[in-house]
């Protein structure tokens, strides 16, 4: 199973989008992640549907983020984008009639739902301001720390 980097991808463009006063178009958007502009509509357009942002066309236009950072947590925008996959592993048959191979699917799985089970419960816990504070909090050691190499400081 190939690893997904979607619910990251997600939580990279809602940030940037929170960073921002302005819409940010596709364009920019696909930019900043190094994504092709259809992917990042096709992503939000998504997310448009579940309220956590919205789009305008023009000029001026673009995608900006319309959810309340403090109310909305990693939960929220895991479902919204449909829920992928949060491991990558498992049995190679998982209807075999190995008694070995079965012991060891059954294992795994029960594992595997708990892990899962903790995963969701920390989104749950988790909002988008708890991520956007943690950015600001880099950001303002990355301005300090340049400012100090500029014998500001």
């Amino acid at each position: 199973m190939k690893k997904s980097s979607k619910l990251s991808d997600v939580l990279h463009v809602l940030l940037h989008m929170a960073d921002q006063s302005e819409p940010l178009t596709s364009d920019a958007l696909a930019a900043m992640m190094h994504s092709n502009p259809v992917v990042v509509r096709r992503t939000l357009g998504g997310l448009r549907d579940k309220g956590l942002v919205s789009s305008s066309k023009g000029r001026a236009g673009g995608w900006t983020l319309t959810c309340d950072l403090s109310r909305t947590t990693l939960l929220d925008v895991y479902r919204a984008v449909g829920k992928p996959a949060l491991f990558a592993f498992g049995s190679r048959n998982e209807a075999s009639g190995c008694l070995i191979e079965k012991a060891v699917h059954k294992t795994l799985v029960s594992s595997l739902l708990k892990a899962e089970a903790l995963l969701l419960e920390n989104f749950k816990g988790t909002t988008l301001l708890t991520l956007y504070a943690d950015f600001s909090a880099g950001m303002r050691k990355v301005r300090k720390s340049r400012g100090a190499a500029r014998g500001h400081g």
